[in-house]
């Protein structure tokens, strides 16, 4: 990507819990975002939220198992982005639950690389 150049972020708005295949699905959209080659994926972790459901899911230290809301944001040049929609469309598209992706056009101030050790 060019610094000061027009780029779209890609959310996913999904729960901690949902999975795809036995892997974890923000773990799957991450991985794939990498495996075709995209900018960069960040995933949040909510502590507090619902959906279409109406159900609040929120942390609770107690709970054994944390079902809480999470965002995966992906970005990079809007081609790119609907690439990689398209290839994980059928995975959302066939979840038990619910789920909502939108993209929004930003523009990218700095994108530098860091060094690997």
């Amino acid at each position: 990507m060019e610094n000061t150049s027009q780029i779209t972020i890609l959310r996913i708005y999904i729960s901690s819990t949902d999975k795809s295949e036995n892997q974890l699905l923000f773990e799957t959209l991450v991985f794939k975002a990498k495996s075709m080659g995209l900018s960069g994926a960040t995933v949040l972790k909510g502590i507090l939220g619902f959906g279409a459901s109406s159900v609040i899911h929120s942390y609770k230290f107690w709970e054994v198992t944390d079902k809480v809301p999470v965002v995966v944001e992906i970005i990079d040049e809007e081609q790119k982005i609907m690439s990689f929609y398209e290839a994980i469309k059928p995975i959302l598209e066939t979840m038990r639950y619910g789920c909502l992706a939108i993209t929004e056009k930003a523009g990218l101030l700095l994108y530098k690389p860091g060094k690997i050790k």
